[in-house]
């Protein structure tokens, strides 16, 4: 099995261990979430254990190891993203399961278990046309000041979403054009959604233009630009000037 056919496996099985967590109907709320959460990371941390006992781990939901920054292959998942939108019985939480090689999120998959689908960075599709007004992924709770701005200055229609992982992969199907974050995440928060999207041809990168690198000692990302590339140079003007 390819580290690609195995994020794509895990992030699957993985999905479907969490919608039956939820739909057994004997739990719900916050333990609702932290049942999924454990369920999902003990499944995902011992598979990848046992199938790439040579490989780094960092999880979410697992205690993390220094000795992962020694390796050059580190997988980097997140067994729930979304839990608020999980626990919601909601269709915008995802799975990440990611492989990032030298600091780059080469392999990934995102399962969007609510919709049935899993995305995967060995499985690009082409881009849909894009509509004359862009959209724009947001925060159903709390949208960025600058995401906000950004959409003003571009007149791009704001679409609020849960998740990372649901919010990158709307626009990789081709559901919005632009997900801006500025409110701070971790490298679990974007790794696998990153190869996904750069795998289908979009601009991915910090919101200063600079790379997004992976397995650092600090694992907190503060900003990411996934985007259509048509669109990046611009956002990347806008939010510069806002500084």
């Amino acid at each position: 099995m390819t580290d690609a056919e195995l994020a794509a496996h895990l992030a699957h099985v993985a999905g479907r261990l969490l919608i039956e967590v939820r739909d057994c109907g004997l739990i719900s709320g916050k333990a609702l979430g932290d049942a999924g959460d454990k369920t999902a990371n003990q499944f995902l941390v011992h598979a990848l254990r046992q199938q790439r006992p040579e490989d780094g781990l960092l999880s979410e939901e697992e205690k993390d190891s220094p000795d992962r920054l020694d390796k050059s292959r580190v997988w980097i998942v997140d067994p729930v993203d979304g839990t608020r939108e999980y626990g919601e019985a909601r269709t915008d939480w995802a799975v990440h399961v990611a492989l990032a090689i030298d600091g780059k999120p080469v392999i990934g998959a995102v399962g969007l278990p609510g919709l049935g689908l899993v995305l995967r960075s060995d499985l690009p599709a082409p881009l849909r046309p894009a509509p004359a007004r862009p959209r724009m992924v947001v925060s159903r709770t709390r949208s960025a000041s600058e995401a906000v701005a950004v959409a003003e200055q571009i007149g791009a229609e704001l679409v609020p979403m849960g998740s990372a992982g649901a919010k990158a992969m709307a626009v990789v199907r081709g559901e919005a054009e632009i997900y801006l974050h500025t409110g701070g995440q971790y490298e679990w928060d974007s790794c696998a959604p990153a190869a996904v999207a750069a795998a289908h041809g979009l601009h991915i990168s910090r919101v200063d233009g600079s790379p997004l690198v992976y397995n650092q000692q600090d694992v907190y990302m503060p900003d990411l630009l996934i985007c259509r590339p048509e669109w990046a140079s611009q956002v990347l003007q806008i939010v510069s000037a806002l500084d």
